[in-house]
């Protein structure tokens, strides 16, 4: 058998984040996940901390320490969370009780550092919300780079942004630590909105979601058909989109995957155009390649893997 990938799982939980945590927890056998890591994102810090130690204890993986990171970007003044989508707590629309444990003490990106530091083997990191806690690590101690197998993101965007015009959401809220991470020179798998936007959550989906019958596919269904409503509206679509997941998704089946090693970074002085994704998809100036990038999916193989990995809690 094959030995499972050492992973940190960093993210702002948040109702995606939420989805691609429950895949993730319910691969042991596939993922070794040494701890999950908060940042301030779609919700301020204090509520993607404890969010992440619900859901933990929601797919029974008290086992996982979570640990608290950077509350604000590294640079930027303004901080911009979308309550509109996750609720004031990030978790809206489901109804979870308080945890049992506590944070862990050490910070978050002391964490990191420690932990690739110590390890005998490459770590992937796993990041779906703002870079910050792995650009801070960067920073604060270069010699991970080497320890560092893969970073796997969810963030950026070929086309259009949805936070701006311009800038997809993760970016913009912190687009120097994506500016860091991307000229870090450590192999990078991007997962932007070109690939997300293909995975709405129609009502079949979700009732396929429902019917699994157990509380975490419940959840599930719950956080999605709170957030899909937003999306419905704005984009007048049938369903939610879903955008997290597709980083635990690639990490459990990649073949479901399309996309291209392209020259990327990101805008971060533009007035109009902060958190922009400049992905040269032609690499129409001959510079060197740093991200694949991705850009389709087989959707229903993804939605099959995401109903696999809930019917592992039953």
């Amino acid at each position: 058998m094959m030995k499972p990938r050492a992973l940190i799982f960093d993210c702002d939980p948040g109702t995606d984040d939420a989805v691609a945590l429950l895949m993730a927890f319910a691969h042991p056998e596939r993922l070794n996940i040494l701890g999950v890591t908060t940042v301030g994102g779609n919700v301020p810090l204090k509520y993607t901390s404890l969010n992440g130690l619900k859901i933990a204890e929601l797919a029974g993986r008290e086992d996982i320490p979570v640990f608290a990171g950077c509350d604000r970007p590294l640079v930027k003044h303004e901080y911009l969370s979308v309550e509109q989508i996750h609720g004031k707590t990030g978790l809206a629309g489901v109804s979870f009780p308080e945890p049992k444990r506590a944070l862990e003490s050490e910070h978050a990106v002391d964490f990191i550092i420690r932990t690739l530091l110590q390890s005998s083997e490459k770590i992937t990191l796993a990041v779906t919300g703002p870079q910050t806690n792995i650009a801070m690590a960067l920073v604060k101690e270069p010699k991970i780079v080497s320890k560092i197998d893969e970073i796997i993101f969810m963030g950026g965007s070929i086309t259009e942004g949805n936070i701006t015009p311009a800038a997809e959401f993760n970016f913009f809220m912190d687009p120097h630590a994506a500016h860091v991470v991307l000229s870090s020179k450590i192999k990078l798998t991007m997962m932007g909105l070109d690939v997300t936007h293909q995975l709405v959550t129609t009502p079949a989906r979700l009732k396929a979601i429902q019917s699994i019958g157990n509380k975490q596919s419940q959840a599930v269904f719950d956080i999605l058909s709170f957030s899909g409503a937003y999306d419905m509206n704005r984009y007048e679509i049938e369903g939610g989109h879903i955008h997290d997941a597709t980083v635990t998704a690639y990490l459990l089946k990649p073949e479901l995957f399309q996309g291209r090693e392209c020259p990327v970074d990101v805008e971060i002085s533009g007035q109009m155009t902060m958190g922009r994704t400049l992905v040269d998809w032609y690499n129409s100036n001959n510079n060197e390649t740093n991200v694949k990038v991705i850009r389709s999916v087989d959707i229903e193989g993804f939605y099959d893997l995401l109903l696999e990995c809930l019917k592992k809690y039953s």
